[in-house]
């Protein structure tokens, strides 16, 4: 799994997005060096690419936290009293709790849905 270093330092959309597509063609091509693989301390899955709507990821030790972000599909919800159709994606975090405390974890989670669902 291709490590991005410094990623709190990094503006969430656009440079963390950069580096994610910079390491995936070096994946492509054969080209990502084990020290760019190594020593990573959370995960972020991306099963929906292969059409899992919902599982759990495994926690890779020694990493703090895994999240899984599943496949979009167009699903019906309440907004105001009425049924309407929108975009839906399930995320799912695993995460040490020796390391984590829930709230840290449950806070980290919230934020992380509101700035997808504000993108």
């Amino acid at each position: 799994m291709p490590v991005i270093r410094g990623a709190q330092n990094l503006s969430i959309l656009l440079q963390i997005e950069k580096e994610i597509l910079s390491k995936s063609e070096k994946a492509r091509d054969g080209s990502l060096s084990i020290e760019e693989m190594q020593g990573g301390t959370f995960t972020i899955s991306n099963g929906g690419i292969f059409g899992s709507l919902l599982s759990t990821p495994i926690l890779n030790s020694p990493q703090t936290g895994i999240l899984g972000m599943h496949k979009i599909q167009d699903r019906p919800i309440a907004v105001d009293g009425e049924v309407v159709i929108r975009p839906m994606m399930y995320l799912a975090l695993s995460y040490d709790h020796r390391l984590l405390d829930g709230k840290e974890a449950v806070t980290f989670f919230t934020n992380n849905q509101r700035i997808i669902r504000n993108s």
